[in-house]
């Protein structure tokens, strides 16, 4: 027999194979245990999560002569059959390429005739959603009335596309997106069974590119496994396989934001795309660091919301404590418009690195968090040299800034001031560093209140 791909071979053949569904599993046992089984289902949820498994398993397990806690047996003819695919009681339908009136008619015809062997007569319409609205209003009524032989189990991915008429004439079962921890536990049971010496931490990885599907798990392992057939699966392995970027690359570009190092920023890209990262995931895997950064800074006890080991999180408080929450706002938000830029465009790395100016610079950018990033450099100025301590020079590259340039009713202009900071006294430093204070937030306060109809105001900063 030919190679058959993981999640194919391992498709689960009885209920309690199914895994990260309890709540759907245990309802139907019940039903098929009690004789109580609906006429029309309708299984929905994201990719991967066992909708059209659970309809095989059902549809077997109501033909089953004899089920097995409300599981198909798997050992008697009917069960058979439908396993091989020769049973006329079960017919697989998928809607995205038969969604006309037509074929909608040829299932009314059908339902007429009770089945030859069995109970009932099985219809699993896939990606029901695809269907054309002339074809939903031919199936309303038999899927109303339909004969007492025949169960509809309707799956789709887009719920929402749905007529309310058909779903209120359906059992619906929503399917959850499966946990890190059960994709994990699952992947180490079939690679055992496999004989394919791989990695926990390889395998969590796997797990998490899975987003929640683990048919997308079980490709992605199947494809990592046969890159490097004969060896010890790594997590090195994995992220080569899949183009992703180590923990250790997003501290080092996160510093290198954080002490505006532009450079370093575009070399460490053009470091990775000289390796072959997917640039995309690059993005995403991004924004979930900053995004578990943001957790430590804001939630109590933020460890147990955050899936990693304490070698792990002992480096990202240490990374939180160096940023405010305000700040790491803005660098999700920038990163967040970029990812849905870069689904679509040509140049990846150009918008990245541009993306990494505007954290780098903020400056740059004329939004209210920008401002708030740089009155706080200010206002921490402020509070060092009123200490006594020693000031970086920070303020010489603001020349072009509207925030500085916003106080120009003196005869000296601030951003000049801003140029000679290093040879003022202590005293007219923390004088002058707070009147930029003063006259960037006059100007933050305009903003926010929007653009003015008529010509822009003037006003007079008071010393």
């Amino acid at each position: 027999m030919s190679y058959q791909a993981l999640y194919r071979k391992w498709r689960p053949q009885v209920f309690a194979d199914v895994k990260g569904q309890d709540h759907i599993v245990k309802t139907l046992q019940n039903k098929i245990g009690s004789g109580r089984i609906g006429h029309a289902y309708l299984f929905c949820g994201t990719r991967g999560t066992g909708k059209t498994t659970v309809a095989k398993i059902l549809a077997r397990a109501v033909n089953c002569e004899h089920p097995v806690g409300g599981s198909p047996c798997g050992e008697c003819p009917s069960c058979k059959q439908i396993l091989a695919g020769t049973s006329l009681n079960v017919v697989e339908i998928d809607a995205a390429s038969n969604n006309g009136v037509e074929n909608i008619r040829e299932i009314r015809e059908q339902v007429q005739y009770p089945p030859t062997e069995g109970k009932y007569r099985v219809y699993i319409i896939d990606e029901v959603h695809m269907l054309s609205t002339g074809a939903f209003n031919a199936l309303l009524k038999t899927l109303e009335e339909p004969p007492s032989y025949v169960i509809f189990i309707l799956a789709t991915t887009e719920v929402h596309k749905i007529p309310i008429t058909v779903l209120s004439r359906c059992q619906r079962y929503d399917f959850r997106r499966i946990t890190l921890d059960t994709i994990t536990a699952r992947l180490k049971e079939l690679t055992e069974a496999e004989n394919m010496p791989v990695e926990d931490k390889a395998l969590r990885y796997v797990a998490k590119a899975g987003d929640g599907s683990m048919r997308d798990a079980l490709s992605l392992l199947d494809q990592c496994a046969a890159f490097h057939f004969g060896e010890t699966l790594t997590y090195e392995h994995v992220l080569d396989v899949l183009g992703a970027v180590d923990n250790s690359v997003f501290r080092d570009l996160f510093h290198a934001v954080r002490e505006n190092r532009t450079k370093d920023c575009i070399l460490k890209l053009e470091e990775m795309v000289v390796q072959g990262r997917e640039l995309s995931q690059f993005v995403v895997d991004f924004i979930w660091f900053l995004r578990n950064l943001l957790l430590l800074r804001t939630a109590d006890d933020a460890e147990d919301l955050l899936d990693m080991s304490e070698d792990n999180l002992t480096q990202l408080r240490e990374d939180a404590a160096l940023v405010d929450e305000n700040t790491l706002m803005r660098y999700i938000r920038v990163f967040s418009e970029l990812s849905n830029k870069i689904r679509f465009a040509n140049q990846k790395r150009v918008l990245i690195e541009l993306a990494f100016i505007k954290l780098t610079k903020p400056e740059m950018e004329q939004s209210m968090d920008s401002v708030l990033e740089r009155l706080e450099k200010l206002e921490r100025m402020v509070e060092e040299m009123s200490a006594g301590g020693y000031v970086p020079v920070q303020t010489a590259g603001m020349d072009g800034d509207p925030m500085i340039n916003a106080g120009h009713t003196r005869s000296r202009s601030t951003a000049a001031l801003a140029r000679r900071e290093t040879a003022w006294s202590p005293q007219g430093s923390l004088h002058r560093i707070r009147q930029i204070c003063r006259t960037s937030k006059v100007r933050a306060r305009i903003m926010s209140r929007g653009p003015y109809p008529c010509r822009k105001p003037s006003w007079k900063i008071s010393t």
